[in-house]
């Protein structure tokens, strides 16, 4: 039986499947980093503040020094962020903060609330900075919407690998953010639905040789599984020619073979058991009524979700910093 159930072309954000939300794919040629960890270039032209328009390859988004996403709230789900490339700079209602990336993801419950700020400082003054960012939205069950939000870093050296060699002796290499194979991924937060492993979640990247394949492991039946095929030329499967940037989604129940073309591709997936609750949407807060939209509207008017201990909603932490987490009970990581 065909695996396959769907190809679509990927917009943005990329669409997904309960019990995900979506996926935001951010990639950017930054130039040269100046003092203040910004672009060392003018940005005249842009509309700061609100520059999507990747002019001259990359994006300021939301900040007007250095790009990234100034302070703004969450409510009732998760954010998983992997940097493949580059660096993020956290820092939260809770008093906590890091520097991540290059390999690194945070895993974030935003449980009841909390206010962050995700900006990404140019640390090189002397070469350009590349910059590749997923942000994956995880629901969160009714029971667990208003947990205590939470944080835990998945450093690169704890992320598993795996290198797949297929019968022509070329290669895929796996990395597993979420889920299993012959390694299992560091745990999720404690309230998420990735916590449970009946949930079946998993979170790979997935890039592939020339000319390789590679063989899907099975789910379980009722399991949403979509592939992101975000960078090569063509994908074989089932018939089919799957052009760059499209979704595949598939049914995992079924064995599926993939054959890349004649360049190196790069994809991700996302695998869950469905919530199967009702989502209600409004910007960063996702319940289950609208009412309770409207209660997260209020109680963040009224609060700020603890509010911003931080000199600036840009906040940047200093060039010297290397890779760490600071948590809200005040301890520390570093690497």
């Amino acid at each position: 039986m065909n695996s396959i159930l769907k190809i679509k072309p990927l917009g943005f954000p990329w669409e997904t499947s309960d019990p995900f939300l979506f996926c935001a794919y951010h990639e950017d040629r930054y130039p040269e980093g100046n003092q203040e960890l910004g672009p060392a270039v003018s940005l005249e032209g842009r509309i700061i503040g609100q520059d999507f328009e990747k002019k001259d390859g990359w994006r300021m988004y939301h900040g007007s020094k250095v790009p990234g996403f100034p302070a703004h709230p969450h409510r009732g789900f998760e954010t998983v962020t992997i940097v493949q490339k580059g660096l993020v700079d956290h820092s939260d209602s809770l008093g906590a903060a890091g520097r991540f990336g290059n390999g690194d993801a945070q895993w974030m419950t935003a449980g009841k609330g909390i206010l962050h700020a995700e900006m990404f400082p140019l640390l090189n003054q002397d070469t350009v900075n590349p910059f590749l960012l997923f942000q994956i939205w995880l629901n969160l069950p009714k029971a667990h919407k208003m947990v205590t939000p939470h944080f835990k870093m998945l450093w690169n050296e704890t992320i598993p690998e795996q290198v797949v060699t297929d019968e022509n002796g070329k290669q895929v290499f796996l990395k597993m953010y979420a889920g299993s194979m012959q390694e299992t991924a560091p745990a999720p937060p404690p309230d998420s639905w990735g916590a449970d492993a009946d949930n079946e979640v998993a979170i790979w990247t997935i890039h592939m040789e020339a000319n390789s394949s590679y063989t899907f492991p099975i789910a379980t039946e009722g399991v949403n599984r979509s592939l992101y095929f975000y960078e090569g030329d063509t994908l074989h499967s089932e018939g089919y020619e799957i052009p760059v940037d499209h979704r595949i989604i598939t049914n995992p129940v079924n064995s599926l073979t993939i054959t890349n073309g004649n360049t190196k591709a790069k994809l991700l997936l996302l695998q869950g058991k469905p919530i199967d609750e009702p989502v209600a949407k409004h910007g960063p807060f996702v319940m289950n009524t609208m009412e309770e939209i409207r209660q997260a509207m209020a109680d963040y008017q009224q609060t700020q979700y603890g509010g911003w201990p931080w000199a600036t909603y840009e906040h940047v932490h200093d060039r010297e910093k290397g890779r760490f987490a600071q948590f809200a009970d005040g301890t520390i990581e570093i690497k």
